[in-house]
């Protein structure tokens, strides 16, 4: 963590002048009569209490020069008629520093047992990292707005200890909104211990920059779980993937999508972005279990993408890996990206290639199968096999008979060990763990995430 982020906030809250407009809404009241706070337009630097109540507003703008700041414990809704979203601008910050005993919380203003993904538009951070794109306009906003630059080190603020939950709206298709959308973000942003759940398409995109994070959660969204595009050469380690059965969007929906630019072209700034630990647990808790037609792939590798994945664990989805074009290929035969010490289940279609690719499902296995373990058997009998506890999958439960505190550590099993560090991708930023997926011995989402949030009165 950046003590330069946790000084910054607190110099902000003494030295920031509050304004505001109020007004009441009764879905973001805890009683009846409480002032709610609009955030709209375009927002002044400003401090966010946790004592008093917000709600976001249509399009709601943090412009270049300005910082805003949210206390630990804070509660901000975002208003699904007006479709609120909250958009942080090239040059401007957010300072959203929570605690593991005080998360900073994002959501829907319907009342608890009302929610659902798409309630609210989620969370924008635009800022000046490069891109492959040239002036590229973010996806879901109208008027558009930019994103990207040179200054790879850019600083958007910090995300520490934030959930989102029930945001990113699908607007048109290929045009939506994301729990948390990332454009062209640098590496002086911090993000650490973030989760978003139940959201209307991806939880957590990339488009292109460079920034870094740890700890990550996407639960039960509706895309992909985790989408890289244009570019992103960022490292993220300790991330969680946990899929409800019927939630999958028309574009298909896979653990990981990897891609470079809206088509096969572009050659300059791959997306050569790293993840390393990463435990994705896909729709399917049994071969048999019915699952929305629309779940594709645990990877979906596309147009001259070069990210690396290593050290992690796929299982659940209907198919394994796929790699859309020959451009795929070739990247990764010539170790421009790569994918380390991985295990995938994957007993149906383990592996699939585009149309028109010379290179055949024989050549992808045999080259994924190198350095990495495919498992063909029966998912229903891998849980215990890998260390994983079998609750772990949503299975046929309904969104309300998750898990409310699943444990999510790996004490036994194939995870606790064959974790690889000695390749230079995975350098000295990452920690080094013996064990493969997001968790060892400690469950380092104990207590801040959320894994029934429709529960929760906010």
């Amino acid at each position: 963590m950046k003590i330069n982020k946790i000084l910054l906030q607190g110099l902000l809250l003494a030295a920031v002048t509050l304004t505001s407009c109020g007004g009441d809404d009764d879905n973001n009241n805890n009683g009846g009569g409480d002032s709610v706070v609009i955030l709209e337009g375009n927002l002044e630097s400003r401090t966010l209490t946790k004592n008093t109540k917000y709600l976001i507003k249509g399009q709601t703008f943090v412009r270049s020069g300005n910082v805003l700041t949210i206390e630990p414990g804070t509660i901000i809704k975002g208003d699904k008629a007006t479709k609120g979203t909250l958009i942080i601008d090239k040059g401007g910050r957010i300072e959203a520093v929570g605690t593991a005993s005080e998360p900073i919380v994002m959501t829907s203003n319907l009342p608890a047992g009302s929610r659902d993904r798409g309630d609210w538009g989620g969370l924008i951070i635009l800022g000046n990292a490069p891109v492959n794109q040239v002036n590229p306009e973010i996806e879901g906003i109208n008027p558009a707005v930019t994103y990207g630059g040179t200054n790879a080190a850019d600083d958007s603020g910090a995300l520490v200890h934030v959930r989102v939950e029930y945001a990113g709206i699908e607007l048109t298709p290929n045009n939506e909104t994301n729990s948390i959308t990332l454009g062209a973000v640098g590496t002086g942003t911090q993000i650490e211990y973030c989760q978003t759940s139940f959201g209307g398409d991806d939880g957590f995109e990339w488009f292109g920059g460079t920034v870094n994070g740890k700890y990550l959660i996407s639960f039960a969204n509706w895309d992909d779980s985790f989408d890289v595009d244009f570019g992103f050469s960022g490292k993220n380690q300790f991330g969680l993937e946990v899929r409800y059965p019927s939630f999958a969007d028309q574009s298909g929906s896979n653990s990981f999508e990897c891609d470079n630019g809206p088509n096969d072209n572009v050659t300059t700034l791959l997306t050569t972005g790293v993840f390393s630990n990463f435990t994705c647990i896909g729709p399917r808790a049994t071969n048999a279990q019915s699952i929305n037609a629309n779940f594709q792939h645990s990877i979906d590798l596309r147009r001259r993408t070069a990210a690396t994945i290593a050290n992690s664990v796929f299982i659940g989805y209907p198919r394994g890996l796929r790699m859309n074009q020959q451009s795929v290929y070739d990247n990764y035969a010539a170790g421009t990206g790569k994918l380390i010490k991985n295990i995938l289940v994957a007993p149906n279609t383990t592996y699939s290639v585009g149309t028109g690719m010379t290179a055949t499902v024989a050549n992808i296995q045999s080259w994924f199968e190198a350095t990495n373990t495919t498992i063909t058997a029966a998912i229903e009998d891998q849980f215990a096999v890998l260390g994983l506890n079998t609750n772990l999958a949503f299975g046929n439960n309904v969104t309300s008979n998750y898990a409310a505190n699943p444990n999510f550590a790996v004490t036994s099993g194939l995870l606790t060990s064959g974790a690889e560090f000695t390749d230079a991708t995975l350098n000295t930023w990452f920690t080094a763990t013996t064990y493969r997926g997001a968790f060892g011995a400690t469950d380092w989402t104990d207590g801040w995430a959320e894994f029934l949030p429709n529960s929760k009165t906010y």
